[in-house]
């Protein structure tokens, strides 16, 4: 995820689900510079891409805009998040996991995650796929 803080680009990793239903991206964070940096200006752009080969590639840039979600909304979209990586986990790596900290590099719950959604305004992506020939001797 790309945001700016004082009038500088940054770029973070970040586990995300995408909400079909709401057209969001739901993600959590603990308190510190992406979140805070957020808060100030809530542009965001995530880039996503699954490259097989260098000429068997796609590549997606999402814009929108960040929003904190507080009390039981909050709640909520952070058990839709934990399904929702837990399905994909399931369904790509035949894996089954139980807790959050078994996907996710944020294990210390020590403090209240902020749970937030990127409000999509706008997708554009690219791809390349090699093509095959068929040839005939």
């Amino acid at each position: 995820m790309a945001y700016v803080y004082k009038n500088a680009p940054f770029i973070v990793p970040i586990t995300y689900f995408y909400d079909k239903k709401n057209i969001t991206i739901v993600g959590y964070s603990g308190e510190g510079h992406k979140t805070n940096a957020l808060r100030i200006n809530s542009a965001v752009a995530l880039e996503v891409a699954e490259i097989t080969a260098i000429n068997n590639w796609q590549s997606i840039i999402v814009h929108g805009t960040f929003k904190e979600l507080s009390g039981p909304n909050a709640k909520h979209y952070l058990h839709q998040f934990s399904i929702g990586i837990k399905k994909i986990l399931a369904n790509k790596e035949n894996k089954v996991v139980d807790f959050i900290r078994e996907f996710s590099g944020k294990t210390s719950f020590e403090s209240i995650p902020i749970v937030y959604q990127i409000k999509i305004e706008e997708i554009t992506g690219k791809e390349r796929k090699q093509l095959t020939h068929n040839t005939i001797n």
